[in-house]
């Protein structure tokens, strides 16, 4: 049975299947942190219309939520970077992602696994939006700016994760 969360963000809801096959190390780190309630209260920090949607690891204050130790990068697991698709985000170390997620906006291919080396390890995708790309979509027409930490690219009005659930599945 494939497990399936509920983003509440302040714009609507998001549901999103992820994939336990192809990204086993990615979702039980994604439910640890959904599980222990992590994202509620979190923001969508960074969204770049035409391209993604990044929250899970900064408040309304700006301050940055702590984590645990990145895990291994598992962007070779076949699946693709495509409009509607939830992956990992991380630093330049292919290795780093802890709970932050970004939603694609729109397919893109230079995020996919390349090689197991430097820039070509891509982005880890683990996860689809089944319902809800509306709400995403909205975000994208949110005035962005400077904003705490961020010189460009921050939602000027918050965009809050209420909570994250899961709705089915283990």
């Amino acid at each position: 049975m494939t497990t399936v969360v509920e983003v509440h963000t302040s714009l609507g809801p998001i549901r999103i299947a992820l994939d336990e096959a192809k990204a086993p190390t990615s979702v039980a780190n994604f439910l640890a942190y959904v599980d222990a309630g992590h994202y509620s209260g979190t923001i969508f920090h960074r969204v770049i219309p035409g391209f993604m949607a990044q929250g899970g690891g900064y408040t309304s204050d700006m301050s940055k939520k702590p984590v645990r130790a990145g895990i291994q990068n598992e962007a070779d697991n076949g699946l693709l970077n495509l409009r509607g698709t939830v992956a990992m985000a991380r630093t330049s170390e292919p290795h780093s992602a802890t709970a932050q997620f970004f939603i694609n906006l729109k397919d893109n291919d230079f995020l996919n696994h390349r090689t197991k080396s430097g820039s070509g390890w891509g982005y880890t995708v683990f996860g689809e939006v089944v319902a809800g790309m509306d709400v995403a979509d909205e975000m994208a027409k949110q005035p962005t700016g400077a904003k705490g930490p961020f010189s460009k690219d921050a939602p000027q009005q918050d965009i809050v994760i209420h909570k994250i659930e899961r709705v089915s599945g283990a």
